[in-house]
């Protein structure tokens, strides 16, 4: 959905919404498509939501299905929360396992039991089945709706025993296995069509299958679909038994979910805060890590304050501190940036990151005298004090060193410890380039200062 169409489309929404002209409501939207209907609700607010939820819900259950699938599972176990048990349990069973397991997960405890529990037995214990692995891993977004057959059928009976079994969500690989269920190889499904009838599938299948286990980082599963060119891969277990498989489009969803929460906690925000919560909700969320970010900025101050007497002797100092502190943190920032990146691709850890420290130091050089030259010639002519461009050139060559091999550290030194790369990464930077940025520039204020005044 383009923008321009989309804002018109939530301004009409809304408008039918508060004239409570549901009718016009369901025009307007019953032919989009469920991902559309899902962009148009994670732009209304929780009571606009609901209203045109029921009333999709009330005309057409698919697609109702379809869209709750397609929303944040913060979103949809928001919806949920307000409708009656025996409509949640219509719409769960519904949606894939792999879509309903993370909003069950999201529910009161007693809620999701008692979903559970409604349901049918089939999708009741596909469910189940992936809401026992953990988050984030391949098991918890793995399907287990998927084509496999013993490796002695023939092409013909496979073909047979695939339209006798009907669409399934994986429908991109013929997974062959043994009579113990265990992965042995894998065919395309191009390949069953342009093979003769009665070939085993032993014969075509390839043997060099790439695969995952359950309590693989969806990360890292991304990375292999992305590496191998995948349209899926699939998961086995500790004995090699095929017990699911995750598509291209999960791993699409798992990317972006990954994207964004890596641009989140760079700037201390918790992933659940969206533009649509309360201001009361947002700044709940929000506090915590400003309280955070005030404890790391405090160091600074205390160390502008100790040079206190350097600054009342020569003013011109608290003119050009701002500088030196800023451009100091906007290095660092490009660096984390950088090191964030190729830690979330996997070119980076903390073994074999000498290289990309040593880059990255040489690059805070290598600016620092740039910018450092420039600033230096500018304060010249601005104070005619030869001495003032010397200390600011020298502080900020100094803080920009400073600034790139924080910015390299700090993520692979989180790494290291099982943290996320890019957890509070920024506000221990900014607390390390102001304090050497101050520390700096107004050290070397104090050791020149009879130059200067």
């Amino acid at each position: 959905m383009r923008v321009r169409s989309l804002r018109i489309v939530i301004s009409s929404a809304r408008k039918f919404i508060n004239m409570g002209a549901l009718s016009r409501l369901w025009n307007l939207v019953k032919n989009f498509h469920a991902a559309d209907i899902s962009t148009l609700m994670s732009h209304l607010i929780s009571r606009e939501r609901l209203t045109l939820f029921n009333i999709l819900f009330e005309k057409d259950k698919e697609k109702t299905g379809e869209a709750l699938s397609e929303l944040e599972p913060e979103d949809a176990a928001a919806i949920l929360k307000e409708l009656q048990l025996e409509q949640i349990t219509e719409l769960i069973q519904i949606i894939p396992p792999d879509d309903a397991a993370p909003i069950l997960n999201l529910l009161p405890e007693e809620l999701k039991n008692s979903i559970l529990s409604a349901m049918e037995d089939k999708p009741s214990e596909d469910v189940k089945g992936l809401l026992h692995y953990e988050e984030e891993t391949a098991g918890r977004i793995m399907s287990t709706n998927f084509y496999a057959l013993d490796q002695d059928t023939n092409v013909s009976d496979a073909i047979t025993a695939m339209q006798l079994e009907g669409d399934v969500e994986s429908a991109f690989y013929l997974y062959v296995v043994d009579d113990q269920t265990h992965l042995v190889g894998v065919v395309s499904l191009r390949q069953v069509l342009f093979t003769r009838p009665n070939t085993p599938l032993k014969d075509i299948m390839t043997k060099d299958v790439i695969s995952v286990h359950p309590e693989t980082d969806q990360e890292q599963v991304a990375r292999y679909v992305a590496d191998y060119n995948l349209v899926a891969i699939p998961v086995v277990d500790a004995e090699k038994t095929l017990v699911g498989v995750v598509t291209v489009d999960d791993v699409i969803d798992v990317i972006e979910e990954e994207a964004t929460e890596d641009i989140y906690k760079m700037v201390s925000l918790d992933t659940t805060d969206r533009i649509q919560n309360s201001p009361f909700k947002s700044i709940k969320k929000r506090i915590p890590f400003l309280m955070f970010s005030l404890f790391t900025a405090s160091v600074a101050p205390w160390v502008v304050h100790y040079f206190e007497g350097t600054i009342k002797e020569f003013v011109t100092l608290a003119v050009f501190l701002p500088l030196v502190m800023g451009l100091g943190g906007i290095a660092g920032n490009q660096t984390i940036a950088i090191i964030v990146r190729e830690i979330a691709i996997g070119q980076t850890e903390w073994v074999g990151a000498r290289k990309a420290l040593l880059k990255e130091m040489l690059v805070g050089i290598g600016n620092g005298i740039i910018i450092g030259i420039i600033l230096a010639g500018f304060s010249y002519l601005l104070i005619k004090n030869p001495f003032l461009g010397l200390i600011l050139g020298l502080a900020i060559i100094i803080n920009l060193f400073v600034a790139a091999l924080v910015g390299t550290l700090i993520p692979l030194i989180l790494k290291l410890l099982r943290l996320d790369p890019a957890l509070g990464s920024v506000n221990l930077l900014t607390m390390c380039t102001d304090t050497t940025g101050s520390l700096t520039f107004l050290g070397l204020g104090t050791l020149f200062l009879t130059k200067l005044t």
